[in-house]
C-alpha cells in the first residue's frame, strides 16, 4: 500500500495529520533540519508526538536534511541516536558525511536521501543504496516518466513530492539566500528570495522565479502503479489546519481511489495556493508554471476553525484490533486482545457469580467488547466463549475491554530495539607539499584565449561540450602543460546520460582523462568512460567526513563548499585534495525554467540578466538541457588574502569566469597572478568571512 507521508511543523500539526489519515508524518527535531523556522520539536513534545502516532499506526520521519559542520556532527549524530532510541521509524538526510557518521553510529535505522540531495536520476537512487539508504526522495523537477523509470529499476524504495511548494531551484543547489542575506537554504534558513519581485531583462518588475504550487492529486493512481512507495506533501511552515484539509482529501483520493471532487479541489486552493496549481514538471510542460500568493486564494477563518474542530475532538483513526474473551464457570472474566503487527495484551476480571435471570451470553460479551469508540481502536472480529448460567455486570465487561485497550496501546508505544554502533573516527589528513594549482574555469568559447593559455594555469576546466566544439582553442593550454577537466552539468536525466557518455568518450580519445562532476549520480558516467573524477561545490562537501564519502567513491579531489568560513575550510581534515573558489560570479541557481527562452518557445539570446529592487544585477546565462543558472550580482574576490588561502592546506585555488569577457579574463588571471595590479569592481568575500545562518 502507497505511503501518505504528512508534514509536521508543530504538536498540533501531527493531530491533524493523524485524524485527517496520514500513514507517515515528518517533522524537525533540533536545529539540523530544513524547516528551522518551523515550530520543531523539544525532545518531550518529539516522545508524546512519537507514542500519539505509534498508537494509531501511524510513522514518523525525523528531518535532519541540512549540511552539518565538523564542530556539530557528533551533536547530530546525538539528536538522530535520540531519536532512533526514543522509537522513530526514519531519518531524512542531506549530509553526506553525516550518512556516513550515522551508518557507523546507528546501523539499524532506515535512512532516506532527502530531495536536498538532488537526485534526479536511477544512478543517484542507486548511490544513495550503495551508502545504505533505504528510500530516496526524487528531485521535484522529474516527470512521470522518468519517475516510472527510475522507481522500475530502484533498488530501493522511491518517494515523490505530490503537493506544495515548488522551489525555483533544484533543492540542495541554491546559493542566493546563503550570499544574498546569509540565511542559508542548505542549513534550513531559507529566505525564500524566489518570492521577491524581479526585472528580467527588459521586462517590468514581475515575479519570474515564484512558480506555482505542485498538485498530483488527480494523478496519484498513476503513481501508485509506477510503483513508488510515499507520496509527501510539502508544508512544515504551514499551518496545522493547511496539514488536516490537504491530508484529508489525499487520503480520501487514495483509499477511495478516486480523484479529488471540484469541491476538494477548491478548498486545497483555499488552504493554500498561488494562482491555482501547477503539474508543469509532471507532464514535462512547463508553460503557465508561474504564481505568486494572493488574497483570493486564501480561505477565510471560518473554514480553518471547522477543520480544527474536526481534528480536535474525538478520534478519526482507526487500528484493527481482534478481542478474544472467555467467561467461564469460577474463573475470572479474560481476554486477548491483538493488532495485525503482532502487538497482543492480555487481561482478567472479576469471577463471574451465577446468574439470577438470564446469564451471560456469548453474543451479549461480544456486543460490550465491540465499544471501542472514542479510542483509536476498530474492532474487526470478537470470539467470545461464555459458560451458561452466569452474570457479569456491564461495567466489569467495559473495564476488562478498556484495560485491553491501554495494555496494547502500552506495547504500540514500546521502541524497536536497534545496535549502536560507534562514534566515527576523524578521516586521515593529508597535507599538500607543495603551493596550491591555480585553476581556470571558463564557459564561452570567447574566453579561449592563447594569452590565457600563456599564463600556464595548471589546470582547465571547461564544460564538456565546449571543449569539444573547440579543441582547437583548448590545445595551446594543453600543449603549455594545463591539463584539460571536462566539466559535467550538475543535472543530467537518464534519458541525456547516453549523450553524455559519448561525449567523455569522444574526449577521452582526444587526450582528457579528468572530469569534475557535481553530482553523486554522475559518478557511474565517468567510470564508464575511464575518467579520472573531481568533485564540484554541487557536491556539498562542508565537513571532513563527506570528504572522506569522495575519497572513498574514488575522487582524486574535493571542492569546498563556499557556504563554509575560511576557518571551517582551514580546519577541515583532508583525507583527499581539496580546493576552494577564490573568484568569481558564484553560481546561485540551477533551474529546469528556462529565462531566456521568449513567449513562443524561441531561444532569444545566451544571456540575460536579473535585477532585485535593490539595484543588483545577477547575470542569467543558459547550460546544458537548456537550464538557467543565475550568478550571484557580485563577484568573489580573494586575491588579497594569500595568507589565509595559504595556510589553509588547499590543493588548488579556482578563479570561476562566468560572463567575463575574454580580455577581462586574462586580466583577472594576471591580477591573481601577480603580474599586473588589476582589480574588477563589485567585489565581495561571499561568506568566507561572514559565515552563514
Amino acid at each position: 500500500m502507497i505511503e501518505l507521508l504528512s508534514p509536521a511543523g508543530s504538536p498540533e500539526a501531527v493531530i491533524a495529520a493523524v485524524q485527517n489519515g496520514a500513514d507517515a508524518v515528518y517533522l524537525g527535531l533540533g536545529d539540523f533540519n530544513a524547516r528551522r523556522g518551523a515550530k520543531n520539536f523539544s525532545d518531550e513534545e518529539f516522545q508524546k508526538a512519537l507514542r500519539y502516532c505509534h498508537i494509531r499506526g501511524c510513522k514518523v520521519y525525523v528531518t535532519l536534511n541540512t549540511l552539518v559542520g565538523d564542530r556539530e556532527m557528533e551533536r547530530a549524530i546525538n539528536a538522530a541516536a535520540l531519536a532512533s532510541g526514543m522509537g522513530a521509524d526514519g531519518i531524512i538526510i542531506q549530509d553526506l558525511g553525516l550518512v556516513k557518521a550515522l551508518r557507523d553510529a546507528l546501523p539499524d535505522i532506515p535512512l532516506h536521501a532527502s530531495t536536498q540531495m538532488s537526485i534526479h536520476n536511477l544512478a543517484g537512487v542507486e548511490v544513495a543504496a550503495e551508502m545504505g539508504l533505504t528510500r530516496a526522495v526524487l528531485a521535484r523537477e522529474l516527470s512521470l516518466e522518468q519517475i516510472k523509470f527510475i522507481t522500475k529499476h530502484a533498488s530501493i524504495e522511491t518517494e515523490v513530492f505530490v503537493h506544495g511548494a515548488l522551489c525555483f531551484c533544484y533543492s540542495g543547489q541554491c546559493y542566493m539566500s546563503a550570499m544574498i542575506g546569509r540565511r542559508s537554504g542548505n542549513r534550513g534558513m531559507c529566505a525564500q528570495p524566489c518570492r521577491m519581485q524581479y526585472s528580467l531583462g527588459t521586462a517590468q518588475e514581475d515575479y519570474p522565479l515564484s512558480l506555482k504550487d505542485n498538485c498530483l492529486a488527480d494523478r496519484l493512481r498513476e503513481l501508485e502503479d509506477a510503483g513508488v512507495a510515499c507520496l509527501k506533501i510539502e508544508g512544515r511552515m504551514k499551518r496545522p489546519e493547511y496539514t488536516a484539509i490537504v491530508t484529508d482529501i489525499y487520503a480520501k483520493a487514495l483509499k477511495e481511489r478516486r480523484k479529488p471532487s471540484a469541491e476538494e479541489m477548491r478548498l486545497l486552493e483555499q488552504a493554500f495556493s498561488r494562482q491555482g496549481f501547477t503539474q508543469g514538471y509532471f507532464n514535462g510542460d512547463r508553460a503557465d508554471m508561474f504564481g505568486v500568493r494572493q488574497d483570493t486564494d486564501r480561505a477565510d477563518e471560518a473554514v480553518f476553525s471547522r477543520v480544527r474542530k474536526g481534528y480536535a475532538e474525538g478520534e478519526v483513526r482507526r487500528v484493527p484490533v481482534h478481542f478474544y474473551p472467555v467467561a467461564g464457570k469460577g474463573k475470572p472474566i479474560r481476554a486477548i486482545a491483538f493488532d495485525d503487527e503482532g502487538h497482543r495484551a492480555v487481561a482478567s476480571g472479576p469471577v463471574p457469580e451465577r446468574a439470577k435471570r438470564q446469564g451471560l451470553t456469548a453474543g451479549y460479551l461480544e456486543d460490550q467488547m465491540y465499544k471501542t469508540g472514542g479510542t483509536p481502536y476498530l474492532c474487526v472480529e470478537n470470539k467470545a466463549k461464555a459458560d451458561p448460567g452466569l452474570f457479569v455486570p456491564a461495567a466489569s465487561i467495559n473495564q476488562l475491554r478498556r484495560k485491553l485497550i491501554a495494555q496494547l496501546s502500552e506495547e504500540r508505544a514500546i521502541p524497536p530495539e536497534r545496535d549502536v554502533g560507534y562514534m566515527p573516527k576523524p578521516p586521515a589528513d593529508r597535507k599538500p607539499i607543495a603551493d596550491p594549482k591555480i585553476i581556470f574555469q571558463l564557459r564561452s568559447q570567447d574566453q579561449l584565449q592563447p594569452e590565457l593559455a600563456e599564463l600556464k594555469p595548471d589546470y582547465l576546466y571547461l564544460p564538456a561540450q565546449l571543449m569539444e566544439e573547440h579543441f582547437d582553442r583548448v590545445l595551446p593550454f594543453i600543449n603549455g602543460g594545463t591539463t584539460p577537466v571536462a566539466v559535467l552539468p550538475r543535472v543530467i536525466f537518464d534519458g541525456q546520460t547516453a549523450e553524455i557518455c559519448a561525449l567523455l568518450e569522444r574526449l577521452f580519445d582526444r587526450g582528457v582523462r579528468e572530469v569534475l562532476l557535481g553530482n553523486l549520480g554522475h559518478v557511474v558516467i565517468a567510470k564508464r568512460t575511464g575518467m579520472r573524477m573531481r568533485g564540484d561545490f554541487g557536491l556539498n562537501s562542508f565537513n571532513s567526513q563527506s570528504l572522506e564519502v569522495l575519497r572513498l567513491a574514488g575522487f582524486q579531489s574535493a571542492t569546498a563548499s563556499f557556504e563554509l568560513r575560511m576557518a571551517q575550510i582551514r580546519d577541515l581534515r583532508k583525507p583527499l585534495d581539496l580546493e576552494m573558489i577564490i573568484y568569481g560570479r558564484l553560481p546561485l541557481m540551477v533551474s529546469e525554467q528556462n529565462l531566456l527562452r521568449s513567449p513562443s518557445g524561441r531561444i532569444y539570446q545566451d544571456q540575460t540578466q536579473l535585477a532585485d529592487r535593490m539595484g543588483s544585477v545577477f547575470p542569467v546565462v543558459q547550460e546544458y538541457g537548456q537550464r538557467s543558472v543565475i550568478y550571484n550580482a557580485h563577484k568573489l574576490y580573494m586575491a588579497d588574502r594569500k595568507d589565509d588561502l595559504y595556510s589553509a592546506g588547499l590543493w588548488g585555488l579556482r578563479l570561476l569566469f562566468s560572463n567575463e569577457s575574454g580580455r577581462e579574463c586574462v586580466e583577472v588571471a594576471k591580477g591573481h597572478l601577480g603580474q599586473s595590479d588589476y582589480r574588477p569592481n563589485v567585489l565581495t568575500r561571499g561568506v568566507y568571512y561572514r559565515g552563514v545562518d
